[in-house]
């Protein structure tokens, strides 16, 4: 199939890659406009996750209250530069972030944020459960990473659900913004707080 000027120009603006890209993405896909799409896309999620040990120092902190002040949020997220910092692309994902702070509650931002006691102990919590409903004792382990995996996806903020569409991680998300932006972009901190809540 012939790829056309007006192919490539509408792949282009939909998508903000580059001519050559927009081009190869139509020919790898045949011409079919969603194909190139994706194509386009994990090639950018692929650039993004090379990108993750770049230096990312600039940022901001956004501040999101909620329900009336019923609920605080403070999240910093960090860029590589200051003009990305004031982009309007850059502070709405930030925003999007705190959003997701507010109405999910993660607790975590990665995996690996989890101390090892915690995971040990929603480990014996799963086996507990899983032997009161009577599953046979060889099954309880594989129970029981199973219910883990489910507890990283409640409270990692990075694995969790985006508010706004349950098909996207914030993770994907991040690495979405990563793709479109061209720079390294963390998520390094946030504080929830709620009326009321006593803080442990």
């Amino acid at each position: 199939m012939e790829i056309t000027t007006q192919m490539i120009k509408e792949l282009r603006e939909a998508t903000h890659a580059g001519v050559l890209d927009c081009r190869k993405a139509l020919e790898a896909s045949g011409g079919d406009y969603q194909k190139a799409v994706d194509f386009l896309r994990e090639k950018g999620l692929a650039t993004a996750a090379k990108r993750a040990d770049r230096q990312a120092s600039n940022g901001m902190v956004e501040l999101y209250s909620h329900g009336n002040g019923r609920v605080g949020v403070m999240v910093e997220v960090n860029c590589e530069t200051d003009f990305v910092a004031r982009s309007e692309q850059f502070m709405k994902f930030a925003h999007e972030v705190a959003l997701q702070v507010a109405a999910a509650s993660p607790r975590y931002i990665k995996e690996e944020d989890i101390p090892a006691e915690v995971l040990e102990h929603e480990t014996e919590i799963a086996k507990g459960r899983a032997r009161e409903e009577g599953k046979p004792e060889a099954m309880l382990e594989k129970i029981a990473q199973g219910r883990l995996e489910k507890f990283k996806d409640e409270v990692v903020l990075l694995r969790q659900a985006y508010i706004r569409d349950d098909k996207v991680t914030i993770g994907k998300l991040l690495l979405e913004q990563v793709a479109a932006i061209g720079e390294n972009i963390v998520v390094r901190r946030f504080v929830r707080w709620e009326l009321g809540e006593v803080s442990g």
